[in-house]
């Protein structure tokens, strides 16, 4: 299929997602942004997910569910479509480079990496202009995604939009490399589908323990990422800005455990969001291949 063929689709994939788990998109990156156990933060530390939606709800409003969600609709297209785009397009090229006539597991992983650490370079900017938007501390800052891209280069200039790039990096590296290559093991394991059906449950099987897996290995740097982007210089110098000197710094002052705060609603979008994205890839590259 033409690469343009696969960019439309992974757009399409994308947005299906996006527009379908956002909210818990929103849920994870109050829990990120929490420093301490949510014992010892006083009353207005998040318990948990349900906590989050109840209080958002309550004292902001249901639209809050979905503040900053026009940054990641923007690039989502691009972002998925890369995703998608990339793998199929580093695929070949790996096979080649070793030889090989078919995908192998290491080939996969390596593909999905490789994909990931492209898809990072165009999403770090969004990304960080989307946790802005998030981050319930800035409710009354930022009027809008406009109003907080210029406030941000006004106040902390151009080099500010790259906050974070190398934590993102290894996120998106991270989960790629989970996702494509733990789907491509799934489906050598699972039984071959006879129907259309059954291909369907397959994929989206494959899709969401890919996703699972996928976001189990990068909540670390998505923590990380998070806080780095969210920091305002006008309260002092950063405490990290490298996702290896992150990772230690709230491993040795909040705990290991830390390190996976906004897990589970991370993982309620990202493990049923990998099946979605997978399955409305598949009916839509299908389509085109029939269509066109």
């Amino acid at each position: 299929l033409p690469f343009h063929f696969q960019f439309a689709a992974g757009a399409i994939a994308g947005v299906s997602e996006i527009l379908c788990m956002y909210p818990l998109d929103v849920a994870k990156t109050r829990l990120m942004l929490q420093v301490g156990s949510s014992g010892s933060g006083g009353g207005d530390q998040y318990k948990s997910i349900f906590d989050v939606f109840r209080r958002i709800i309550a004292e902001e409003g249901p639209t809050r569910l979905y503040r900053g969600i026009l940054p990641p609709i923007m690039v989502e297209a691009p972002k998925r479509a890369i995703k998608f785009a990339a793998n199929d397009t580093y695929a070949p090229m790996f096979k080649q480079l070793f030889n090989q006539e078919k995908l192998t597991q290491p080939l996969a992983i390596l593909t999905g990496v490789s994909a990931g650490i492209t898809e990072a370079v165009i999403v770090a900017t969004p990304e960080l202009v989307k946790i802005r938007l998030q981050a319930k501390e800035n409710a009354g800052r930022y009027q809008g995604t406009l109003d907080c891209v210029r406030k941000i280069y006004a106040e902390e200039g151009a080099r500010a939009f790259a906050n974070g790039l190398e934590a993102t990096i290894w996120r998106h590296a991270l989960w790629n490399g989970g996702y494509f290559g733990s789907i491509f093991g799934i489906k050598q394991l699972l039984p071959k589908a006879e129907t259309k059906r059954g291909e369907l449950a397959v994929n989206f099987v494959a899709g969401a323990i890919g996703g699972t897996i996928g976001t189990s290995l990068n909540t670390p740097p998505d923590v990380v990422k998070t806080r780095i982007q969210n920091h305002n210089p006008a309260k002092g110098p950063a405490p990290y800005t490298t996702f290896l000197a992150g990772a230690r710094t709230i491993a040795r002052e909040e705990g290991v455990r830390a390190l996976y705060k906004g897990y589970v609603p991370k993982v309620l979008r990202l493990g049923p969001g990998g099946g979605i994205l997978l399955v409305v890839y598949d009916h839509v590259t299908t389509y085109m291949r029939t269509h066109f």
